[in-house]
């Protein structure tokens, strides 16, 4: 083969690979909410995550113990609604700051965020223009131990 044709050709490999990364990442930013068809408070949570950027899907579900069973959720970290975003589960009112940072660092340990219950000053629990305060995002692993990822 001769130089002229290997150049083409790794050109075009380039741009190929170009074109690919930001589809890849752009996937990344899909999240996949699970809530009640009757819960409003999903909803607002969804719209400030789309306000960061993200893209949200909402599937309404009428047994939600179940979809908490499927991702590993313990009984004591539930909330009303749980997302599937890059491999992770964020279970509740977890501020889009949190799940951002929780992609960007990638621990291997975690199965995933919760703000357990339904914190007051919470997105989605509040009006929008209000940041996040009083309560804690944990992080927790697959058999329900948790840390403090952020504190509010």
């Amino acid at each position: 083969m001769n130089k002229e044709r290997k150049g083409w050709m790794l050109a075009g490999l380039l741009f190929a690979t170009a074109l690919a990364l930001p589809l890849a990442q752009a996937g990344a930013t899909e999240v996949v909410m699970y809530k009640s068809p009757f819960c409003a408070c999903c909803s607002g949570w969804a719209e400030s995550l789309k306000t960061a950027g993200f893209t949200v899907v909402e599937k309404k579900q009428e047994d939600m113990d179940a979809i908490k069973a499927r991702y590993g959720v313990p009984e004591q970290l539930s909330s009303c609604h749980t997302a599937i975003v890059g491999g992770y589960v964020i279970e509740g009112h977890v501020p889009a700051a949190d799940v951002e940072r929780l992609l960007k660092e990638r621990p291997t340990n975690v199965v995933g965020l919760t703000a357990p219950g339904m914190p007051m000053q919470s997105p989605g629990m509040q009006p929008e223009m209000l940041k996040p305060k009083n309560y804690d995002v944990l992080a927790f692993d697959k058999n329900g131990k948790t840390s403090v990822f952020s504190h509010y």
